[in-house]
């Protein structure tokens, strides 16, 4: 047996020493290229949100379905004279307050809201008794519950006095000044049911269908004089009347740091002529100077042949003074 076994180590080797070359690896770092960051595009990992469960155990808030709002205003006038200005003037003093205290109740379909408003002041004129500038007494009530989406089933309870003694004074400072209203003399408590039109927040009209109202004069001395359309012949305090009632609420602030809130009622008793229809508007325009100072405009309107006037009674003020709100 032959065997035969050809090496090529010889051979390999010779060919590897003949095709190899030596390089400087250093040299070759001179030419190297150095490719940029993320040169190959990689698309983002897509995000994937999805509802979870909580247990209730885990939540810790609570609703609170009750808003209120407080406000108190108190304004300042004063004018001093010497005895010898030669234009003349009388030195005066003058003050007025305001508080409005408004709370609301909002779940539907329900909805309260109660407005208290109390306004008063006097001034103070030299060589004069201080007279009554303002004086009011107003709470408003309403429950309503929602019929479609801007229209309610309402009910109303109001109460309107005031808190001091009113007396008309004599031009000429003749005749003594003669005592015309009273705490509750008139007062007014008006019961309505009916339907609320409420287009946007802030605008709300009120249809009282169905209207009562008791007209209360508890001064004898003031019955004396002026009657509001209680039969005090018959020696009565007491007057009822049965009426369809409108009333338009405007409350929105109108421009920056500018705010009206205006209040129309229009109440027309059955069983009267037409001309007996009571009409009253009473509008504030404020605009506030800084967080504290604001600057009021405020006047009534009023139309009431039981007051015993014929012609449209009215009052304006203009006043600057410390107005603050909560919150």
């Amino acid at each position: 047996m032959i065997t035969i076994t050809l090496s090529a180590n010889a051979q390999t080797a010779d060919t590897v020493k003949k095709d190899t070359v030596k390089i400087d690896s250093n040299l070759l770092n001179k030419y190297r290229i150095q490719s940029k960051r993320n040169a190959i595009p990689v698309p983002p990992t897509p995000i994937q949100i999805q509802q979870e469960l909580i247990p209730v155990t885990m939540l810790d808030y609570k609703i609170s379905y009750w808003r209120k709002f407080v406000a108190f205003g108190l304004n300042f006038n004063q004018a001093a004279f010497s005895n010898n200005y030669s234009s003349g003037g009388v030195s005066s003093i003058a003050i007025g307050s305001t508080f409005v205290y408004r709370v609301e109740y909002n779940k539907a379909p329900f909805s309260y809201v109660s407005e208290l408003n109390l306004q008063y002041g006097k001034s103070k004129n030299k060589g004069q008794s201080s007279r009554k500038t303002n004086d009011r007494i107003f709470w408003d009530n309403k429950i309503a519950t929602q019929m479609s989406k801007h229209w309610f089933f309402f009910g109303s309870l109001t109460f309107e006095s005031q808190f001091d003694k009113g007396y008309q004074y004599d031009a000429n400072n003749q005749a003594p000044p003669l005592l015309i209203s009273n705490f509750m003399a008139p007062g007014y408590i008006t019961e309505s049911i009916g339907f609320e039109f409420k287009p946007t927040t802030y605008f709300d009209l009120r249809l009282g269908t169905g209207t009562a109202r008791q007209t209360f004069v508890l001064d004898d001395s003031v019955r004396r004089v002026q009657s509001y359309g209680v039969d005090t012949a018959n020696n009565k305090t007491v007057r009822n009347d049965i009426a369809f009632q409108v009333v338009g609420i405007f409350d929105k602030d109108i421009a920056k740091n500018m705010h009206l809130n205006a209040r129309y009622e229009m109440f027309i008793p059955y069983g009267q002529p037409i001309s007996y229809t009571r009409h009253r508007l009473d509008a504030i325009l404020s605009a506030k100077v800084n967080r504290l100072i604001n600057v009021s405009i405020n006047g009534t309107l009023l139309f009431d042949k039981n007051t015993g006037i014929k012609d449209v009674q009215g009052t304006e003020g203009l006043s600057l003074g410390v107005l603050y709100k909560f919150p």
